[in-house]
């Protein structure tokens, strides 16, 4: 039995590559070379269902689909989505992705999860009509998120079937078998920085996920999050502070910057974010040209 990964202070690095605007053959090449790399301990892909990024109507794959075989196809690395959106998919039901993955990657799941994006957002909100799928007020998603986190870690533990009755989620006999490998479950990473998501992020998850760019603002949300932790009686040191690092191939010097103000910050697992196209050997050049030089 595989057991999750601990909570530590060490500085962790990984990568992401968003499945849009390239080809499977192009990430799992990616994805191979950063496994044959212990200075990457993870890599991650993201949840849309249309692109967000270059031609609007050019090739996206469905994040779990593609996490499930890219899992059955590296030994080492911990996969997960950044972040699954938990607007797409029922929680009983996801909660069965996950595990699904976790079998297939011998226990490497780190899962990773968020309210959905925001209406500020156009080429992200428009995946929900092109689908069909509901798009509720903010508030309302994050309500949801922390009833479908009580759901899934049901799911996930529960030894008999179960009942779960919410404002925004029921379930009705609901039970998970197989569990997953890792006990008691995957690790929870959750995305986002709103004041509301904070809360679910203090009682639920055991890293927390923001993107780069205001790390002034980054340190200010962190120490909210601490406030949150203790309002429940939490340790905040118990929460992992991941931060998304966007990667410049011609300008590295920018990129170790960032990684440097995210350290310094407190943000110790770095998700190193790979622009398309992947150049040739583009993991060992991470390793090289960021983490080495930022260790």
């Amino acid at each position: 039995m595989t057991n999750s990964s601990p909570v530590t202070s060490a500085v962790r690095f990984g990568i992401m590559t968003a499945p849009q605007q390239v080809t499977y053959a192009d990430v799992l090449r990616v994805w191979q070379e950063a496994d044959a790399l212990p200075e990457l301990e993870h890599a991650w892909l993201f949840d849309h269902l249309m692109p967000i990024g270059g031609d609007p109507d050019g090739p996206i794959f469905e994040g779990w689909t593609l996490l499930s075989a890219l899992a059955g196809q590296t030994r080492r690395l911990r996969v997960g989505l950044l972040v699954t959106s938990n607007r797409f998919r029922p929680p009983a039901l996801l909660a069965k992705i996950a595990t699904t993955v976790d079998v297939v990657s011998g226990g490497r799941l780190d899962f990773g999860i968020g309210a959905g994006s925001r209406p500020s957002h156009p080429l992200a909100r428009r995946e929900y009509e092109a689908h069909g799928l509901p798009y509720d007020d903010f508030t309302d998603s994050v309500a949801s998120l922390a009833e479908a986190l009580v759901v899934i870690k049901k799911s996930w533990t529960e030894t008999q079937p179960f009942d779960f009755t919410g404002s925004h989620v029921t379930v009705t006999g609901a039970f998970g078998n197989p569990k997953p490998l890792q006990r008691p479950h995957p690790s929870i990473v959750i995305g986002g920085r709103s004041a509301m998501l904070l809360r679910v992020v203090a009682e639920h998850a055991d890293v927390w996920n923001i993107p780069g760019g205001d790390v002034d603002d980054a340190v200010e949300r962190s120490a909210r999050l601490d406030r949150y932790c203790h309002e429940i009686g939490r340790d905040p040191a118990a929460i992992v502070r991941s931060m998304h690092v966007p990667v410049s191939y011609d300008q590295p010097h920018v990129t170790r910057s960032a990684i440097g103000q995210a350290l310094d910050a407190g943000f110790g697992h770095v998700i190193l974010g790979l622009p398309d196209p992947y150049p040739a050997g583009v993991a060992q050049w991470v390793v090289d040209e960021l983490v080495r030089p930022s260790v």
